[in-house]
């Protein structure tokens, strides 16, 4: 009896060991998904820098008259009498 009951834990202990909520096929999910959340952060760090690199440059002590430029363009629409402009659609 104390024999079948060693064996009965053993494989209640093992089963959860592996596919319990904190077992090992859980961890190698959660691996998983961390590597993809840190490929994701480093896109999303690599625009952050862009963004503030365009910050800096627009800044009143600091203008860059060539993104200043870019940027009336665009939002404003401004462009000169001989330019002719073509608009690309964004699917």
């Amino acid at each position: 009896m104390v024999t079948v009951m060693g064996i009965c834990l053993s494989f209640y202990f093992c089963f959860h060991l592996v596919a319990g909520q904190r077992g090992y096929i859980r961890l190698m999910s959660l691996e998983s998904q961390m590597t993809h959340l840190e490929s994701e952060m480093a896109v999303v760090n690599a625009e952050r820098l862009a963004l503030e690199k365009k910050v800096v440059m627009m800044r009143p002590g600091s203008i860059n008259k060539d993104l200043l430029e870019e940027r009336i363009r665009s939002v404003l629409g401004y462009s000169y009498e001989d330019e002719i402009t073509l608009l690309q659609s964004r699917s």
